[in-house]
């Protein structure tokens, strides 16, 4: 009898993985890249837009410039830390910027009319953010309601409810507490000047950035965005994370009232009224899915600092202020249909 040999194949996985590795185009490999590292488009195209800038007017790349546009992004870019975490569970939030001005004025209104102390005022205003964002989240988690209705409601609400307390008046700088003013104070770092408010949403970035990378939190808020009934199955509370996620927000667009008092010299209602758009804008140029479960906070600054460089750019460049916009609309879309191409990414 002959004698019988055996042989050992390799891991049929490892296998079936390089062959399928082997197997894609130069194409196919961007579009996984890009799906397992979202900023890496968002952030080619900041390299590219300051290297175009910088060519056609110098004076965009000078400290002052770039100073200038950090300053201008920081609202905004604190904004979209908020949006990123409702979008990633799959959400949106229309709300942002009422939560926010609500916040600011009632935060400067106590604390010019009642004399509250600046500390106090500042925990107010965060505590109106964190009210608005856990109503968001009660009617999204135990009404059932659709994220974008929900929030389109609150937004007339919030809005109308800060209107009708400060009767449209605008409260001036000289007259809220220094602590108030406090993050529109500026120091030099080398030749740029930044605010404490830049301070502020640098930090912001890094906990938010940190918490969604490395806790159990950020975990599950993926799982749910990506797939809310597989999440269930698994055993996480989708409920609860939703409504923590709009928690969080609503304290972040709270944070933000004081960072724009500072920004704005003043508190006036009609401080932001394109933050809903642009928060959007920033999240969904920075690579977060707005079908929820992908992208990171690192890119949101990179949305947010790319919609800057290019108002900036573009005005340095003498270009109408409508053809200012026009660019930030094709934006838009280059970053949806890209991440829709993402999307039908397959192993």
């Amino acid at each position: 009898m002959g004698a019988v040999v055996t042989t050992t194949a390799p891991p049929a996985g490892t296998a079936a993985e390089q062959f399928a590795l082997r197997r894609r185009s130069p194409l196919q490999r961007i579009q996984h890249l890009l799906h397992s590292r979202p900023a890496i488009s968002p952030f080619l195209v900041l390299i590219i837009s300051f290297v175009v800038f910088a060519t056609i007017n110098p004076r965009f790349a000078s400290p002052n410039s770039l100073s200038l546009v950090l300053q201008q992004v920081a609202v905004i870019g604190a904004l979209a830390v908020g949006q990123t975490l409702v979008i990633l569970t799959a959400g949106i939030d229309l709300s942002v910027g009422a939560i926010t001005i609500l916040s600011m004025m009632v935060a400067a209104k106590v604390a010019e009319g009642h004399g509250v102390p600046g500390v106090v005022a500042v925990l107010i205003g965060i505590g109106l953010g964190l009210a608005g964002g856990a109503l968001n989240g009660a009617l999204v988690t135990r009404i059932g309601l659709p994220p974008f209705i929900v929030t389109l409601g609150t937004l007339s609400v919030f809005t109308a409810v800060g209107l009708l307390y400060t009767r449209g008046q605008s409260v001036q700088a000289t007259d809220l507490p220094d602590l108030l003013n406090w993050t529109g104070e500026s120091f030099a770092v080398g030749r740029f000047r930044i605010t404490v408010g830049v301070v502020l949403v640098a930090v912001l970035y890094i906990l938010v950035g940190f918490a969604l990378a490395n806790t159990a939190w950020g975990r599950h808020v993926y799982a749910v965005g990506d797939d809310k009934e597989a999440a269930r199955l698994a055993g996480i509370r989708v409920d609860r994370v939703l409504l923590s996620a709009y928690l969080v927000a609503g304290g972040i667009y709270g944070l933000t009232a004081w960072i724009l008092i500072g920004r704005a010299g003043a508190a006036s209602p009609n401080a932001i009224t394109d933050a809903n758009l642009e928060s959007i804008t920033a999240v969904v140029i920075g690579g977060t899915s707005l079908f929820g479960g992908r992208g990171a906070v690192l890119g949101t600054l990179l949305g947010a600092l790319i919609v800057g460089f290019f108002r900036s750019g573009l005005s340095l460049a003498g270009v109408d202020d409508q053809y200012r916009v026009l660019a930030v609309g094709l934006l838009v879309l280059v970053a949806v249909a890209v991440d829709q191409w993402i999307r039908r990414v397959k192993a």
